[in-house]
């Protein structure tokens, strides 16, 4: 086992005994935590015998037991955990719709795998014509390159110190966490507190730059606009808020018609004036943040509450999840912004899908159309696209803990245009767990350990320096990558 492995591993226990001590001084746990993982990361470098290591983890997990008792078992997979009569994780089916509809459904049919089939074929023959161990030879592909630095995977997501620890939502969940769009230093996290917080990581020290309050419950989830001027939010008070991201305004609040919770949103990525917004009344709904309306035949209608929503990069397909297991696919008119559903997937009958995200190509190993998937099946689950209605086709899964907690995960940003590729994720057991999807057997490329609780969602920044985690008890961990 190597030093930081065993050091982080110590960091793990003390994160998790951390809720006992001054359970009514929680700033006092944070700066304990932080003098811990320094001092950690200093006696990593002193070359301890790894025996002595592990002895000491054993001890120090032995002491903190007797101290406060011994830890509730978090960290077990559970087979009861997973509430799921019939698993289906790679069939998808027809949406049924209104016979009358039958005549233009069935054009748009005759031509159901054209596009995205064609995009998988394009990828292919590009990488197919390049000298082996060579990259996609786009002007993205090398400044991608550059920043990755032609490292090996596993050198390049080799994240161990903590560059930061915020806790201003301390003992509230952080659902949500997002670096901004092409940005290294700026991104925000939303709260059950009923607050978002936007942070900069420079100029030094790292802050919150500005507190959006305003909503009247816990915030659900939260989306940046591509120019990061602006961010949209959903609350269990049943709004949805726009802000401006400079001095925290609210710019406008638009209330759900139903009077329903709203659980997600996105923005539509062509379009930032159109956001796509879910509930717990099981709807699906575009809403224009300019005048505050519903669009026109941009709603419908799901089999459970709508847990999570992501558009692939032209926009012109949306996924949407919900609590009851299934995941719905439409076709987004960018001339009017009518949703249509196509296909549906039970992941699983009753458990949620926490996370969806959409992803053109992975890699040059992995060269289709993907989703990415967090359901409480104690797996995270990598879907291929095969065609333009949105049909999925389970490629592999991951094993991690996810039994009850919304859980969520990301493509790596760079991982498009260099050798290998990463997924990363959260997890009930309050790790990081790293995977490449290439890989067959030991998929792990690294495991963060340092939160106390589950760790609900993970964010890369736009050149992957830093790694942002955030958890059931209100910390945002900033983890940087280790310089070789």
């Amino acid at each position: 086992m190597c030093d930081s492995a065993v050091w982080q591993q110590v960091l793990a226990v003390d994160a998790r005994y951390n809720a006992y001590r001054t359970p009514t001084f929680p700033q006092f746990r944070t700066q304990y935590i932080r003098r811990r993982s320094q001092l950690l990361r200093e006696n990593a470098k002193c070359g301890f015998e790894p025996g002595l290591r592990r002895q000491y983890l054993r001890l120090r997990s032995q002491l903190l037991a007797l101290r406060y008792g011994p830890l509730s078992e978090q960290s077990s997979f559970r087979a009861s955990s997973v509430r799921s009569s019939r698993t289906t994780l790679d069939r998808m089916e027809d949406f049924e719709e209104d016979p009358r509809a039958q005549g233009a459904r069935g054009h748009r049919r005759s031509v159901s795998r054209g596009s995205y089939q064609l995009q998988a074929q394009m990828n292919r023959a590009v990488y197919d014509e390049r000298p082996p161990g060579s990259l996609v030879p786009t002007s993205v592909a090398e400044a991608s390159r550059a920043m990755a630095g032609d490292t090996t995977l596993s050198e390049n997501y080799a994240f161990a110190g903590m560059h930061h620890i915020f806790d201003q939502h301390v003992d509230s969940a952080v659902p949500r966490i997002q670096f901004a769009n092409d940005d290294k230093r700026l991104l925000a996290c939303c709260s059950l507190d009923g607050s978002l917080s936007i942070m900069t990581l420079s100029p030094a020290p790292p802050s919150v730059k500005v507190t959006l309050k305003g909503h009247g419950g816990p915030v659900t989830d939260f989306a940046w606009s591509l120019s990061n001027d602006i961010i949209v939010s959903t609350s269990l008070d049943g709004t949805l808020r726009i802000w401006n991201t400079e001095d925290g305004r609210c710019i406008r609040e638009v209330r759900d018609p139903e009077s329903s919770e709203l659980l997600c949103c996105t923005f539509q990525p062509m379009n930032n004036n159109l956001t796509v917004v879910g509930n717990g009344k099981h709807h699906l709904q575009v809403v224009n943040i300019s005048t505050g309306k519903k669009v026109k035949g941009g709603s419908s209608k799901l089999t459970g509450r709508v847990l999570s929503v992501s558009f692939d990069a032209p926009g012109k397909i949306l996924w949407a999840g919900d609590d009851r297991g299934s995941i719905f696919s439409f076709l987004f008119d960018m001339a009017t912004g009518k949703l249509t559903k196509a296909k549906r997937l039970v992941v699983s009958e009753g458990s949620s899908i926490c996370s969806i995200s959409a992803r053109s190509w992975i890699s040059r190993e992995a060269r289709d159309p993907s989703l990415l998937v967090n359901a409480c099946v104690n797996k995270l689950l990598l879907y291929r696209v095969v065609d333009n209605e949105g049909t999925l086709q389970l490629k592999r899964s991951f094993p991690i803990q996810h039994g009850s907690q919304l859980v969520h995960s990301i493509f790596c940003p760079l991982m498009s245009f260099r050798q290998g590729a990463c997924v990363v994720t959260g997890s009930e057991d309050g790790c990081v767990y790293f995977f490449d999807v290439e890989r067959n057997t030991k998929a792990i490329v690294n495991k963060l350990q340092g939160h106390g609780g589950p760790v609900l969602d993970v964010s890369f920044n736009c050149d992957e320096s830093l790694l942002a985690s955030a958890d059931s008890t209100g910390m945002v961990i900033i983890w940087r990558r280790e310089q070789k």
